[in-house]
């Protein structure tokens, strides 16, 4: 069966929200005259006090200072779970990564966000459409440059990345993040933990088409499938049908260049072969 997302907490980024306009309240403050203190749009101040923005590391310190509470808002803000800091539809997902035994992944669009540069998950953001408010794709970055310390635990989970050749070649940011984002690649390689594949773009058929795909291993070694598209995503967690999953993940890696190949067509990209 497929599992319901599991909705987000209740209240927290509410609660950090209801704290500020109290702060401000008692500095006899209006979110029109806070607002221009702060150099923001008041409809930034209104999100924020509502819970539908959450609020930044950075901009906390400012509100701290401007409004003279010791640095109680900043603490609020350090102490949020990282699951809290996350766009809403993928924290179901953020909560099982976060505890993962093994992360296996397919990506055939963009370079998965576990191995994203700073620059090259901005210029992804920046590329949305709709357009989104440049707060919101700061918060969304900052969220997903935690959620790679993942990789950074004691213990770090067995990583593979199974990645189109194509991802590489799109110029997301232009050549010099590129040039980055390849180089973080590299790195990645590096680790007895951590494998890295790609896809060469005249290997087709292969049975990758139908779209990329997730799949994560929990430390009671469920195994779980996560499938995503636009803003809509499924967590699996059907062992056959996860199954299925992991046979194709098989094939896959089959069909995708050796690792050293990939390393090599990496360093080429850069233009250091």
């Amino acid at each position: 069966m497929h599992s319901a997302k599991k909705p987000k907490k209740v209240g927290s980024w509410q609660a950090v929200g209801a704290v500020l306009a109290h702060c401000r309240k008692q500095a006899r403050l209006t979110q029109e005259q806070f607002a221009e203190m702060a150099s923001i749009h008041v409809d930034t101040v209104r999100s924020i006090e509502q819970g539908r923005l959450a609020l930044q590391p950075d901009r906390a310190e400012q509100f701290d200072e401007l409004l003279g509470t010791g640095g109680v808002l900043a603490v609020l803000v350090e102490k949020m779970p990282v699951r809290e800091r996350i766009v809403q539809f993928a924290q179901g997902l953020v909560d099982h990564e976060q505890e993962a035994v093994s992360i296996l992944s397919y990506e055939a669009q963009v370079v998965p966000g576990l191995l994203q540069t700073r620059d090259y998950c901005r210029a992804v953001f920046d590329y949305r459409h709709p357009a989104i408010q440049s707060e919101t794709a700061e918060q969304w970055v900052n969220a997903r440059m935690e959620r790679q310390l993942v990789w950074q635990r004691d213990r770090p989970p067995v990583g593979h990345f199974i990645l189109e050749e194509s991802i590489l070649r799109r110029q997301v940011g232009g050549p010099e993040v590129m040039r980055e984002q390849i180089r973080q690649i590299l790195e990645y390689t590096e680790p007895v933990h951590m494998g890295f594949q790609i896809m060469p773009m005249d290997r087709t058929p292969h049975c990758g088409l139908a779209g990329p795909m997730l799949l994560l291993e929990t430390p009671e070694y469920e195994r779980l499938a996560y499938l995503e598209a636009h803003r809509a995503s499924i967590l699996v967690d059907d062992p056959d049908e996860v199954s299925d999953y992991h046979h194709k993940y098989g094939m896959l890696r089959s069909q995708a260049l050796s690792p050293d190949e990939s390393v090599r067509l990496l360093n080429g990209l850069l233009g250091e072969s």
